[in-house]
């Protein structure tokens, strides 16, 4: 099954890819964050990523729990 994309509209780039897992809610907190990427529980563009501070800029796609997030720049 694929997972619904949720647009995610950036202010500024880069940002860490920690901080969009849990400012969209996707993890209760930024140390849960650095868990799950930690785990290998995140891709970034289709392959796993283990980097926290990951820089992601529009036009990246997150899949994570069922859940794809495909940023935008506003």
């Amino acid at each position: 099954m694929t997972p619904d994309v949720r647009e995610v509209v950036l202010n500024k780039e880069p940002v860490e890819l920690y901080k969009i897992l849990k400012f969209e809610g996707l993890v209760a907190s930024g140390g849960e964050a650095k868990s799950v990427i930690e785990q290998g529980l995140v891709k970034v563009n289709g392959q796993q990523e283990m980097r926290k501070r990951r820089k992601l800029v529009a036009g990246d796609i997150i899949l994570f729990d069922d859940q794809q997030l495909a940023l935008t720049v506003n």
